[in-house]
């Protein structure tokens, strides 16, 4: 171990750190000239979308110009009742930017509770600033856990080990000496020590990548991407479809050109899905407003969508079903050892250690340092390694070394303390074994032909709520794999008590290839003695079996797993590394939060996939309509208004409350076929039957305002066949949705009945005859309707 002596003189204007030499730091006088000359790490630390870009977002969109450019013609050529679908964009656009502004507050909000504060040295004290107030030639230190923030040469180091695979894609930790050089984005995995800041703010490697890394997102989600293909589709309908409508209305009836451009323009409207991506990204922000107030910070908006899909969720034991602290229970002596003298070794172990971890922090509670001992050397704890260790000058001329670990890494495997270790693994206890090391500690082996002297027994405090969410993920069907590096017997016992059952397996007898480890992973509920490396090897070998996997942890060992895991969820208590790697991080440490993001999820997507249906009927029964309408060469059934008030009454106002309400699903793949399953033959019984009911009014009217009469017997029977559709997009039934549905239904019964509201959207049954022909027609459709859904269902299941 090093210990940290008076600071050296320094250069007032490029200190630089001497291999192996302490330093003070920085002074303020030096700092606040760097700040001058602009040598500061200014790298803005972004959660989310500038308000500016948050706009251009929402009002800048392909289906937003068509729509603008329809309603600015419109305005000009028509009244303005079929200028209302405008409007509505305006209207839409509007929430969409206000909801994405409020997340945007609740995220920045949430990040700066959770950001990390390095400690730098000035003046020779140590002290927490925020990460852009790092200036050139700080003196920064570093211990297990924390992220390298800048590039820089190390100048203190002790036994520091520096993990830097997220960089390099390297996974052996790489050991640093004063003198070497250490890169931002890498972090510590053993040790401790002290590096100079050599490059700050952009010109630090991994600057624009943890910028980027950081930054909220709408994009990368199966969601999204899903709708931007359906998007793309509709495209590649609506342009031949627009163009036959134009030439139909304008050349071939040679209609009154306003009515003309009126009935073109609304065929073509009703076409776009307008309000999908509208509340697609209202249903995510209001779920980032939610988790919010959970203290739980989304730092990849996707991962809501993400850990909804997990069917498989690994749990580190330490820190998620255990809280972080522990405490000694027992000391049990080996070989007629010394109790006092046990003591002492122990107390100067936990001294040795500046940065010590749960298991050390208990043993310096109970047993206080002796002043007698001084540290020599000292040899980090690494998980890798599982033992810790240290060489001592005793005071009275002896010197010492001990070693402090996992039993059964310490011990061979026919010691007779492991029989003992074992009993109390089984009641969840956790042991550490105290061995005096005949070997120096830089002997490659150092544990070979240690002698055990003392069995240190340690409780750990199980979370209260642990149990009650692993019962919720059994439940919802999501497998829970608890992967610990501690004994594989002692966490059973810890899964037992939480009601977890399962065989419990030591790691180190995994198979080495992937698809045997898969097969280990699926018969196996609780492993132990998991390398860091391991836990990586088997989030892989969980996917490559077709999970999808989440990985919970806090530790500098869960880092590697937790970044290729489909989602990682860090506490917010964890180390630096893994907040900075994981794309959710539970701010209050609850491990109860974890069902309020899965439950927020499966709301997300289950209603998007549910509302996503009603606007693609819309665009399959307008394409098919305007398609009809020119191979027919009659006049298009429909104005703006006409579609504009069955678009409001079906789609627009159900799809925003079945956006935003409860869904306990388990989300399912393949987001475009299920969605267009249902919308083609959906869509096309709709514009079939309209049609129907359009022609069959054709031969029954005659005389003047006969186009009227028939555009009123086609929207009744549009109406009602998209009323049978919100009918089976609302199941199953709650006492809301059947509310929702019947006060659309009272609200068109309205138009129908108040005079000025008929005038105002054009619409009146004339006649008895013709009206119940459009119910009629629409009754069997709905019929069909029924009958093609639930065929689809058996046919092309989810």
């Amino acid at each position: 171990m090093t210990h940290i002596d008076a600071g050296a003189e320094l250069d007032p204007v490029h200190p630089v750190a001497l291999p192996g030499t302490p330093s003070a730091g920085l002074s303020g006088a030096q700092v606040a000239e760097r700040i001058a000359r602009g040598q500061v790490n200014d790298v803005p630390v972004r959660s989310s979308r500038s308000l500016g870009e948050i706009v251009r977002a929402n009002v800048f969109t392909r289906f937003n110009a068509i729509i603008g450019v329809l309603w600015l013609v419109m305005l000009f050529v028509a009244p303005i009742q079929d200028s209302l679908f405008g409007f509505v964009i305006l209207a839409n656009t509007g929430i969409g930017i206000v909801q994405e502004w409020r997340a945007k507050q609740t995220l920045d909000s949430l990040a700066v509770i959770g950001e990390s504060r390095p400690t730098v040295r000035r003046d020779g004290n140590a002290t927490e600033v925020a990460t852009n107030e790092i200036v050139l030639d700080d003196l920064i230190e570093i211990g297990p856990g924390d992220k390298v923030v800048v590039d820089g040469v190390c100048a203190e180091a002790d036994g520091l080990e520096i993990d830097e695979s997220l960089l390099t894609g390297e996974a052996d930790p790489v050991v640093k000496h004063p003198g070497d050089q250490v890169m931002s984005g890498s972090f510590v995995v053993a040790g401790g020590g002290a590096f100079q800041a050599t490059k700050v703010g952009r010109e630090a490697y991994a600057a624009q990548l943890a910028e980027e890394a950081s930054r909220f997102t709408l994009v990368h989600s199966e969601l999204r991407s899903g709708i931007s293909t359906i998007l793309k589709y509709v495209t590649w309908m609506m342009v031949p479809a627009a163009i036959g409508l134009v030439v139909t209305q304008l050349v071939v009836k040679n209609n009154d050109l306003k009515d003309a451009i009126a009935r073109t323009v609304g065929g073509i409207v009703p076409m776009v899905p307008e309000g999908l991506v509208l509340l697609t990204s209202v249903a995510f922000a209001i779920g980032v407003i939610r988790l919010g107030r959970k203290q739980c910070l989304v730092q990849e908006l996707p991962a809501i969508e993400g850990l909804a899909r997990v069917d498989t969720v690994c749990l580190d034991k330490t820190g998620t079903l255990t809280e972080g602290g522990m405490d000694v229970t027992d000391l049990r002596m080996l070989d007629g050892a010394d109790e006092t003298y046990v003591r002492r070794a122990l107390g100067a172990l936990g001294e040795s250690d500046p940065r010590p971890n749960a298991s050390l922090q208990a043993i310096i509670d109970a047993y206080p340092d002796s002043e007698e001992w001084r540290c020599i050397e000292s040899l980090p704890f690494s998980s890798a390694r599982k033992y810790s260790g240290a060489a001592f000058s005793e005071g009275d001329g002896e010197a010492s070394t001990w070693l402090l670990g996992a039993p059964d890494v310490l011990l061979g495997a026919d010691d007779p303390a492991l029989a003992e270790t074992g009993r109390l693994n089984e009641q969840g206890l956790r042991v550490l074994l105290l061995a005096r090391a005949t070997r120096d500690l830089d002997d490659p082996e150092p544990a070979r032909g240690a002698r055990p002297t003392a069995l240190v027994v340690l409780e750990q405090r199980l979370r209260p709520d642990a149990a009650d969410t692993l019962r919720y993920f059994a439940e919802q069907k999501v497998r829970a794999k608890v992967i610990s590096g501690d004994n594989a017997v002692s966490v059973g016992a810890v899964a037992a008590k939480l009601g977890l059952s399962g065989t419990a397996v030591d790691a180190r007898r995994l198979p080495a290839d992937r698809e045997g480890m898969a097969g280990a992973l699926d018969e196996g509920t609780v492993f132990g003695r998991v390398t860091p490396q391991q836990k990586r090897d088997m989030v892989g070998a969980l996917q490559s079996s077709g999970h999808t996997v989440a990985m919970t942890g806090d530790g500098v060992n869960d880092v590697l797993a937790l970044k290729d895991a489909d989602i990682g969820v860090s506490m917010g208590s964890g180390s630096e590394a893994t907040r900075a790697v994981a794309q959710i991080v539970l701010l209050n440490n609850s491990f109860a939060t974890l069902p309020s993001v899965v439950a927020e999820g499966r709301r997300v997507i289950g209603n998007i996939t549910r509302v996503a249906t009603l606007f693609l009927v819309k665009t399959v029964y307008s394409v098919l309509l305007a398609l009809l309408v020119v191979c027919w060469q009659v006049e298009y059934p429909f104005l703006p208004r006409h579609l504009t008030l069955l678009s409001t009454l079906t789609i627009g106002v159900p799809a925003f409350f079945l956006a935003l309400a409860p869904n306990r699903e388990r989300a399912r793949p393949h987001f475009v076929r299920t969605v267009m399953r249902y919308s083609i033959p959906g869509g096309v019984v709709a514009g079939a039957a309209t049609f129907v009911t359009y022609l069959v009014a054709r031969h029954y009217y005659t005389g003047p305002g006969s186009l009227d009469a028939e555009t009123s017997a086609a929207t009744l029977t549009l109406f009602l066949i998209s009323m049978w559709v919100l009918v089976i997009i609302a199941r199953p039934y709650t006492w809301w949705r059947v509310l929702l549905v019947a006060s659309m239904g009272v609200a068109f019964v309205f138009v129908l009945a108040v005079p000025a509201l008929q005038t105002f959207f054009a619409l009146k049954l004339v006649g008895v005859a013709m009206p119940w022909t459009a119910v009629g027609i629409a009754v069997v459709a709905a019929i069909v309707l029924e009958y093609l859904w639930r065929w689809v269902d058996r046919r092309f299941p989810a």
